[in-house]
């Protein structure tokens, strides 16, 4: 049993998705079968269940790299193969909608955590064949998407996140969230293959605090982007074992 996560190493499940919010996953769980209640600890809520025959393992992250990278190592350890985050974001471009999602290629490694494993120099991308299954069932189930970069970051409320953010803004990155790079850093260190699905809950130039407020409570096109990113990883998975399977 993992110390953390409470999950067993027998538990015979290869892919997980994960959200941030432990609320977050009975929500993934309306959309599986033969759903199985497994565990919360802490930040750690966990499901299991199965997609089109596929099993399937939905794990809360908790909020942050540092949780992130706990939950990768000890999901590592239980046997999981794949995992794909579909979190919020912050848009740092105009014309990302509410709702939108955003399909990350690679995220600057703006956290802590990624940083405890490996200087900064090494890349926090996606693997290149998940992504591009994601990018798949996007296309396919006609949602409103964009492919590109994010930026993973520690601090919510720093006194200059405005100055931050435009400066990334400028740069070309698409959003901000927390866990991103903390995922992908340690995941592809650890031989995982790690995507990322962002559901904006921010746009540009408004109030952040009073845009995820009204997230937390499923407000408007935030909650129809959150079930649009959950089927995105879970036809995505489907995609993955049916490629496996051939």
């Amino acid at each position: 049993m993992q110390p953390h996560i409470h999950l067993p190493e027998d538990l015979g499940v290869r892919y997980a998705i994960l959200p941030g919010d432990p609320g977050r996953v009975e929500r993934i769980a309306a959309h599986m079968e033969e759903v199985r209640e497994l565990g919360f600890n802490r930040e750690y809520k966990s499901v299991s269940g199965k997609y089109k025959g596929v099993p399937v393992l939905a794990m809360s992250t908790g909020m942050g790299g540092a949780s992130t990278a706990i939950a990768v190592e000890e999901l590592k350890n239980i046997g999981v193969t794949a995992m794909i985050r579909i979190g919020s974001c912050g848009a740092l471009q105009d014309g990302i909608a509410l709702g939108d999602l955003i399909l990350v290629s690679g995220a600057v490694r703006d956290d802590g955590a990624s940083r405890t494993y490996i200087p900064k120099q090494y890349p926090a991308v996606p693997d290149t064949e998940l992504l591009f299954l994601c990018l798949q069932a996007a296309r396919k189930l006609q949602y409103p998407h964009h492919l590109g970069l994010c930026r993973s970051h520690d601090g919510f409320y720093i006194d200059n996140e405005e100055e931050v953010s435009a400066f990334w803004s400028a740069k070309g990155i698409l959003g901000s969230d927390m866990e991103t790079a903390a995922l992908f850093t340690v995941g592809r260190l650890r031989g995982m293959r790690c995507a990322s699905l962002l559901n904006n809950v921010v746009i540009w130039g408004e109030d952040t605090s009073e845009s995820v407020g009204a997230y937390s409570t499923g407000e408007d096109m935030t909650a129809v982007g959150e079930t649009r990113e959950i089927l995105t990883a879970l036809e995505a998975f489907a995609a993955l074992d049916q490629a496996a399977q051939a």
